[in-house]
């Protein structure tokens, strides 16, 4: 069963309709809608929202703007959950199945949405007020919230992944923020060497393989030809780099077990020179004793491979549990609206560093940081949005962590990878 929110006129009342679609994507009942407009002080409902940002780094920006949401919509109660990020996947399917103890609305990563939708779990969005204005979000994350044509979430933040350095051991050094792998390796020795800090600190997991995998043309999957392509020639050429720096002078020996934390600490305390990461790190680096703020903050797209630079375009969609109740449409979508508007996405652009995935967003945004993204977003590569999206990742981290920490040969290691995509998440892709 799918379900479809009713339409929805701009300001004006909403009515919902249930689409009882006996595993069809087409809706077969429709609201009708009215051009009525609504005081929003009559829009009446309490709202659970499951939000799975970071507790301590972003989760007081978004209460925050509850606050600012009440302002307009004082009936409206947002009972804000923090549930963290890698049990919210599991913890939200188990609720939906059982209709039971789900969220009427949930902060999903990108993807996971075409899996939830998969499932029947995902109100279709179609016939509402938040999709009337598609054209205004940048392509790579409007594709993370489509399932067979239909649109079931909305983007709330996007990310891709950049080369960040310390600004100033890179200048002691005498370096310049490396273009390639290769000029990394060179500039990692030359900054051990002349400052006795570490240049690089590689993270060991499935999702920071993937620059070196798209460097060489590579990829996990083709959904287009439905084929498993991780243990292709383009990715375990991608993957033997990896292993291969880590094993160079200055490069910090990643640990077995939580590494990126280790990662994050080096960095923010001055111990390693350049990291790959992302932009939801921005808030927790501004503020590191020590670091130098962002002044001292420099970012760059990721170094190339032999074939290209490439980055896997993430973030984060608001979608709406298929079993909230009817009458709760227009306060979850009024929250929705207000929660992706250009003036919040850009508000929280400046406040905590979070790249707004509504193009319109970035001329209200005044923070230098995130115009500093554009090139990263620029060439940043859409990862498969299949229902299976979210099960790709876990192989690959054990596979990442084999590699790069325990020196098993790239070729074995996504071997297996590709034997547990074929076995247990995309059985009918060719390979494997």
């Amino acid at each position: 069963m799918r379900r479809a929110l009713g339409s929805v006129a701009a300001a004006s009342a909403l009515a919902l309709a249930l689409a009882a679609c006996g595993g069809s994507d087409t809706p077969t009942a429709q609201s009708t809608p009215t051009t009525q407009a609504v005081d929003p002080a009559t829009v009446k409902a309490d709202l659970t929202w499951w939000d799975t940002s970071d507790a301590t780094n972003e989760a007081p920006e978004f209460k925050k703007l509850i606050a600012q949401f009440n302002k307009t919509y004082p009936n409206v109660h947002v009972n804000y959950q923090s549930v963290p990020f890698g049990e919210a996947q599991n913890k939200f399917k188990n609720a939906a199945k059982a209709k039971s103890g789900a969220p009427d609305i949930l902060r999903a990563d990108v993807g996971w949405v075409s899996e939830f939708a998969s499932l029947g779990y995902l109100y279709n969005l179609d016939d509402t007020e938040l999709v009337k204005d598609q054209q205004d979000f940048l392509p790579v994350p409007l594709a993370s919230t489509k399932f067979n044509g239909k649109t079931y979430g909305v983007p709330q933040v996007t990310d891709s992944l950049a080369l960040m350095y310390n600004k100033k051991l890179l200048q002691q050094a005498g370096v310049q923020p490396p273009k390639t792998w290769d000029e990394m390796v060179t500039a990692s020795a030359t900054i051990k060497q002349k400052t006795g800090k570490d240049g690089t600190f590689l993270n060991p997991a499935g999702y920071y393989l993937l620059p070196f995998i798209y460097g060489e043309g590579g990829d996990l999957v083709d959904a287009q030809q439905k084929k498993i392509v991780v243990n292709a020639p383009e990715a375990v050429a991608g993957s033997k780099k990896a292993a291969e720096l880590v094993k160079k002078p200055g490069f910090t020996k990643p640990p077995a077990t939580d590494a990126y934390n280790a990662m994050m600490t080096a960095f923010k305390s001055g111990k390693v020179a350049m990291i790959v990461n992302g932009p939801w790190e921005l808030n927790n680096i501004k503020s590191a004793d020590g670091f130098g703020g962002l002044d001292n903050l420099g970012l760059t797209t990721v170094p190339a491979g032999t074939k290209k630079s490439g980055s896997p375009v993430g973030g984060h969609d608001y979608v709406v549990w298929s079993g909230m109740p009817r009458e709760k449409a227009a306060a979850a979508i009024a929250f929705i609206k207000f929660m992706t508007s250009a003036d919040t996405e850009a508000q929280v652009a400046n406040d905590i560093g979070l790249l707004p995935p509504r193009a319109s967003a970035y001329a209200k945004v005044t923070n230098p940081v995130i115009a500093e993204f554009k090139p990263m977003m620029d060439s940043g590569v859409g990862r498969a949005w299949i229902p299976e999206a979210g099960q790709l990742f876990a192989p690959m981290d054990e596979a990442a962590t084999k590699i790069m920490v325990q020196g098993v040969d790239a070729q074995t290691a996504l071997d297996g990878v590709a034997k547990t995509y074929k076995s247990e998440v995309v059985p009918d892709y060719a390979g494997g």
